[in-house]
């Protein structure tokens, strides 16, 4: 490769070819989302197979010298996934990125790999990694949930059904009292 700028333009077109679907971003290639859907794992279902995330890639103009930035757009429940911005602590692309790898390793390898084996020793979701290390179950079922919640296909296309689904969904809490529920008991 003669320059990062043709580097960069050839592992988009890569990526854009292969089965992923690229949507750019102001019409540039340093900035686009990438749909990407959950792993399937060998021995039984994966908790992240079936779930369709929308993921935003930032190269920067050292690419790929300087490794992108990756979070995840729709809310996805991980240790090291950041539930808020969606950034993601993953060792091969914050600190050991090397130049060998590019777009189509970060969604065939490196994301797969990250949401089959979470490190909840380094979480950025610190809630999720504590769940995961105390009540495995628990943890898979909330990753679960989540998928259900945010991750099918039309949470990628209309990002405000996601927004509108946390105000039409009951937090459990109740404004009545166990009393009043029950009723009074008649005089």
């Amino acid at each position: 490769m003669s320059s990062p700028s043709k580097r960069r333009d050839m592992d988009v077109m890569k990526l854009m070819m292969s089965d992923y679907s690229v949507e750019t971003i102001n019409d540039g290639i340093n900035e686009f989302n990438v749909e990407f859907h959950g792993p399937k794992e060998r021995l039984h279902t994966g908790l992240y197979e079936g779930g369709v995330w929308k993921v935003r890639v930032e190269l920067p103009d050292a690419y790929p010298y300087k490794s992108p930035s990756i979070g995840f757009l729709n809310k996805i429940f991980h240790p090291n996934v950041d539930e808020l911005s969606g950034s993601v602590c993953l060792d091969v692309i914050n600190q050991s990125w090397s130049p060998m790898f590019d777009l189509l390793n970060v969604f065939e390898v490196f994301l797969p790999q990250l949401l089959l084996y979470p490190n909840p020793s380094d979480p950025l979701n610190g809630d999720a990694a504590s769940l995961m290390m105390e009540d495995q179950k628990q943890y898979e079922k909330k990753v679960k949930e989540y998928c259900e919640r945010y991750a099918k296909r039309e949470n990628i296309t209309n990002p405000q059904a996601e927004e509108s689904s946390d105000d039409d969904i009951s937090d459990g809490q109740s404004t009545t009292s166990d009393d009043e529920v029950a009723g009074h008991p008649d005089p």
